[in-house]
């Protein structure tokens, strides 16, 4: 969990140029069968000690995708929104193909 996590926020902070210091709250989901810790409990391995984390259950959809954790960071930006760019890693690129390939 560890590895995934900070490896998939470092890679959304460093192509969207973000700081540590501009984040302003993290909200992880995971699925049911990612149990071993909480993503945020990784995120907080990279320095992420002063800012809230949240961590929810991803929705048990029939067919949704297995060992998926999902991040939605808030961020003070002056880049306009369309200039984000939303990575995905492994099979989760499946999940949103219109927006193009991330790498891992």
């Amino acid at each position: 969990m560890i590895e995934r996590v900070t490896s998939l926020l470092g890679d959304m902070f460093s192509r969207n140029h973000v700081d540590l210091d501009d984040v302003i709250s993290i909200f992880f989901s995971a699925t049911d069968d990612l149990h071993s810790m909480f993503p945020a409990e990784a995120a907080r391995t990279m320095g992420l000690s002063d800012i809230p984390l949240m961590c929810a259950r991803e929705l048990a959809i029939t067919g949704g995708m297995p060992r998926c954790v999902r991040v939605m960071a808030h961020v003070e930006s002056h880049h306009a929104r369309s200039a984000v760019e939303h990575i995905y890693h492994g099979d989760a690129r499946t999940l949103r193909p219109d927006i193009g390939p991330s790498e891992q």
